[in-house]
């Protein structure tokens, strides 16, 4: 099975302004998160990028860029224009990974995309269980809760499954969405042309609208470490300290 990685990077962050070339330890998020894919089983890595800064510094330690617009609301938005930019075929596997993923590891990414590949649904991603309450009622924390052919159901900032008894709360059905995607790219010209649902709209989550148009969005729990993704200067802070230690 051939797949490739495209990571959407864009500069202007509203919580972390720049964060993609913030520094860890010598290296910038961006090339963290690059060097975990490229160990993945994927036969390409493309960093699409609307940022020059971003491009230039890729470039340095031997990324393939893709320029796209600056306009996207969303990564999978990006990924979709950098797909018809470089011409892949309906049939060829992309996995989306997120910029500011700089711990996940690349076991993680082969899984989703093997999940695409042998599952009848349009899409597939991953989650982890979630283990504290304040994880649990973070709206930073996207929930997702899917049924027993693992199927996603609905994804929510609030908490989900809510509990009606607050004494009740069981985290072992409580699961936090991990920000990594595999679609073939036919499926992406598809959602290119979907209009924003009222849900997408309210949550601030892309892969409502696409439960919203009618697909299916395979969830399964990640099979290997997925470490922190950078939200914010404390997330960044976290990430910082995870890598000195080890």
């Amino acid at each position: 099975m051939d797949f490739s990685v495209i990571i959407p990077a864009r500069y202007d962050s509203a919580r972390l302004p720049g964060k993609l070339l913030k520094n860890i330890h010598g290296k910038t998020l961006i090339e963290r998160t690059y060097s975990n894919a490229i160990l993945s089983a994927s036969k390409r890595v493309i960093i699409a990028t609307d940022d020059q800064k971003i491009s230039d510094v890729a470039k340095t330690f031997g990324a393939e860029v893709c320029l796209t617009s600056d306009s996207h609301t969303s990564g999978t938005s990006r990924i979709a224009e950098a797909m018809e930019l470089l011409g892949f075929a309906d049939d060829e596997i992309i996995v989306n990974v997120q910029g500011d993923e700089p711990m996940l590891s690349p076991k993680v990414i082969d899984q989703v995309a093997k999940n695409l590949n042998e599952s009848n649904m349009d899409m597939a991603t991953l989650c982890e269980q979630i283990e504290s309450e304040d994880l649990y009622f973070d709206p930073n924390c996207v929930k997702v809760v899917y049924n027993m052919r693992g199927k996603a159901m609905y994804f929510s900032r609030s908490p989900i499954p809510a509990f009606r008894n607050p004494q009740e709360l069981d985290l072992g059905l409580c699961y936090r969405h991990i920000g990594i995607y595999a679609y073939r790219a036919g499926f992406l010209s598809q959602y290119a042309r979907l209009s924003s649902s009222r849900l997408e709209e309210a949550e601030k989550l892309e892969q409502l609208t696409i439960l919203n148009e009618g697909f299916d969005i395979h969830v399964a729990p990640a099979c290997g470490p997925t470490g922190i993704g950078v939200d914010t200067k404390y997330d960044l802070d976290k990430v910082i300290k995870e890598f000195k230690n080890g």
